[in-house]
């Protein structure tokens, strides 16, 4: 974690009834093509503001929600515990470098407001391309640079799309798609070839 890790005690913003006006998930989930029958992962998944409606969409294909810390995990377990919550989410303590998962393993992976957290993205993006099955996508939704807080971090933290899209090229993803809205934008990519890396988890 660094001082851009947003922290378990300020989880209260993740559930303000008005995020739901200027980052509606239902909006957002429409442009990444989930089927059901998928295997996702939502990676700083937080208390599952994203992990539980991914996980409805892509029913009966699995859900897991990685997030590097227990107490997200524990207020995110504590929720799955209600009832009509989606009972394909698997709970999986990891971060974007190290996630835990097989190679291979999943059709899509989300990386929500975390991508300005995240030290080393070219790190990042290798362990992407080594859970991601071919064919696969990754969606990178963060903080736009060029609207000012509040909400979300400091502008310092942000990182602009413009940098965010170099980045990906330089790793060899392909950009499939992109939105913006009011504080946030979406990049859809793709690889055409994937390979694990040697020596990495298989199974």
């Amino acid at each position: 974690m660094n001082e851009r890790t947003f922290r378990p005690g300020d989880s209260a913003k993740l559930e303000d009834p008005e995020r739901l006006k200027w980052l509606p998930p239902a909006e957002i989930l429409a442009r990444l093509g989930l089927k059901a029958g998928e295997t996702a992962t939502d990676i700083g998944a937080g208390t599952g503001y994203f992990a539980i409606p991914i996980a409805t969409r892509i029913a009966p294909g699995k859900l897991y929600a990685v997030d590097l810390q227990p107490e997200m995990l524990d207020r995110l377990r504590a929720k799955l515990a209600a009832p009509g919550v989606p009972t394909n989410i698997e709970l999986l303590r990891g971060d974007a470098c190290a996630t835990s998962l097989p190679d291979a393993s999943v059709d899509f992976i989300l990386l929500a407001n975390v991508w300005h957290e995240l030290d080393g993205h070219d790190r990042v993006l290798r362990e992407a391309g080594r859970i991601l099955r071919p064919g696969g996508r990754l969606a990178i939704l963060d903080w736009r640079h060029d609207v000012s807080p509040p909400p979300g971090p400091p502008s310092a933290h942000r990182v602009a799309v413009q940098d965010t899209i170099r980045c990906l090229e330089a790793d060899a993803w392909s950009l499939r798609g992109s939105a913006d809205w009011p504080f946030s934008y979406l990049i859809l990519a793709g690889k055409d070839s994937l390979q694990a890396t040697p020596g990495t988890r298989t199974g």
